[in-house]
Order: C-alpha cells, then sequence, then structure tokens
C-alpha cells in the first residue's frame, strides 16, 4: 500500500480524499500543529526524514486579504516551502501532486476557457504565488502531477468541513433568508470535489504533467446560485429575495476563469457539467 504524504490534512479536499480512499492508500496526515509551512529549511527536513511515496500537497493560504496585507509572508508558504518539498521529492525520486488553482488566470484577458499551454497571468498575489509554484514543479520536477482547480463544491460530512462555495453559500441565502449578493460579472468552473475524491488512485498514476480539474459551466455566478435554489425547490419569488446580483464587483473586467478540461478527460479522469455535479452533490446529500 503506497504511502501518501497529505499537507493539509485538515482541509476540505484533503479531508474528503482521505476518507473516500481509506482502504486504498497509508495516508500520512500533516497538519499546521505538525508542521508549519512558514519555515522551509524545517519543511525540508521535515520530508526528508519521512517515509513516503507520494506527497499530496493541498496546504496554501489562499485568503485573498492574507496575500495582499502580507505578500512576505504568504509567498514563504505558498511558493518557499512547496519549492522545498518539490526538492525533496526530486532527491529521493518521489511523485509529487500538487493542488493549483484556476486563480492562476485571473489576470488574462481573453475569453477562456483556458488550456494547460495558455499563460500564467495574475492580478491577485495569491495567484501570482500560485502560479510561480506551479512554474517551479513544472521546470523542477520529472515525476509530478499539478492539478489546476476550479471552484470546487460539496456539503458536510462527519470528518469532512467544506470550504465556502456556490451551494453552500446558495443554501445559507436561501434557507436562512439572509439577502446576499452574487457576482455577475464572472463565470467560472464549479466541480463536486467528490469527483476527486473518488478518482484519486487514477489521478496518482497520470502521466507526469499539469491538468485542468474543472467541469463545464456557462453561467455566471449569480445565474449558478439561482440555479442551486431551483434545484433545491426554491420559489420564483424567494430566489429573488434572497439571492441577488452584484453588478459593481468586477465592473471594470468580466472575470473569466474558465478550465478546459479536455486533456484530463483524455487520460481517462471523468468530469461532467456544473449542473450534473449540483445534482448529484444535491441528491448524495437528501436536498433534491
Amino acid at each position: 500500500m503506497k504511502k501518501v504524504a497529505v499537507t493539509g490534512a485538515n482541509g476540505y479536499i484533503a479531508s474528503l480524499i482521505q476518507k473516500t480512499n481509506q482502504n486504498n492508500f497509508l495516508f500520512l496526515p500533516i497538519t499546521r500543529k505538525t508542521l508549519s509551512l512558514d519555515d522551509p529549511e524545517k519543511v525540508r527536513d521535515y520530508f526528508r526524514k519521512l517515509d513516503f511515496d507520494i506527497v499530496l500537497h493541498t496546504a496554501a493560504n489562499a485568503t485573498t486579504a492574507d496575500c495582499e496585507e502580507h505578500p512576505e509572508l504568504t509567498h514563504i508558504i505558498n511558493v518557499q516551502s512547496v519549492m522545498a518539498i518539490a526538492d525533496v521529492c526530486k532527491e529521493r525520486n518521489k511523485r509529487m501532486i500538487f493542488f493549483s488553482t484556476e486563480q492562476c488566470f485571473n489576470g488574462q484577458t481573453k475569453e477562456g476557457p483556458f488550456t494547460e499551454e495558455d499563460e500564467l497571468i495574475s492580478v491577485t498575489n495569491y495567484g501570482k504565488q500560485k502560479a510561480e509554484a506551479d512554474r517551479y514543479i513544472q521546470t523542477h520536477l520529472g515525476d509530478y502531477v499539478t492539478l489546476r482547480l476550479s471552484w470546487m463544491m460539496g456539503l458536510a460530512q462527519p470528518g469532512v468541513k467544506p470550504s465556502p462555495n456556490i451551494i453552500k453559500n446558495a443554501m445559507h441565502a436561501v434557507v436562512n433568508e439572509v439577502p446576499t449578493l452574487f457576482t455577475v460579472n464572472e463565470v467560472r468552473g464549479m466541480t463536486y470535489a467528490r469527483r476527486l475524491a473518488d478518482q484519486f488512485a487514477a489521478i496518482t498514476e497520470l502521466p507526469s504533467g499539469v491538468y485542468h480539474f474543472s467541469s463545464v459551466n456557462e453561467r455566471n455566478t449569480y445565474e449558478s446560485a439561482k440555479l442551486v435554489a431551483r434545484k433545491m425547490g426554491i420559489s420564483e419569488e424567494r430566489i429573488a429575495k434572497f439571492i441577488l446580483p452584484n453588478t459593481e464587483r468586477y465592473k471594470d473586467r468580466f472575470r473569466d476563469y474558465r478550465l478546459d478540461n479536455g486533456k484530463i478527460t483524455a487520460a481517462g479522469i471523468k468530469l461532467g457539467t456544473f449542473e450534473e455535479d449540483l445534482e448529484a452533490c444535491l441528491k448524495d446529500y437528501g436536498w433534491m
């Protein structure tokens, strides 16, 4: 059984992967209490002493405000410590699976969806930092899988706490009767995280390279939120009252973060549409 060292082990996707695949891999969870990523040399030493076959690196400071306010510290976490782990993987000839992000393209002015060959252009420090780590892995490692993820969605279950996502946010608005703004000037992939967890074993066996992991979505975020509510059976009157259009955000330039999933689907990984993923998630959790 392969030993998979998992950074950010308490995070949403990492938790879901471990729970779903606990009989297929020996997971070595690494959390903030285990190892701080603010000291790259300690990170390097830790991994040099660790017995592993694969590193699944999901840990990052993904808070946009933190990255803008504390660029030096977040650069250490999001870039320098990633480099340290990658260097150890190279030294020991071990595979690294790195979670990158659609935000590497948030500065693109052309229309998506973007392929793995499109230039990484970001206007945020978080996007720039993830892109820098992304490029380093490509140029320094021979055995790696980089997954550039879309916005991942899902709901809570024992031992798995989801990050904010379109389903959770729309549910909060209509169930708790909280009028909530959703962005009009933005379109992005939205993917049920279970697709990744269920296919993790196959992902570990992908040929080395960069892959875009995203279901297809043509709706803006506001329209996507309304679809969530409709699939739940919420009335149009209630939807209009609690799911509101935010026309101010990104009105200077429409954001298109969509990722082309052609490469990874050609390699045998199954992805669908946002609507299919939404229905699957709501059915799984008894909301549909």
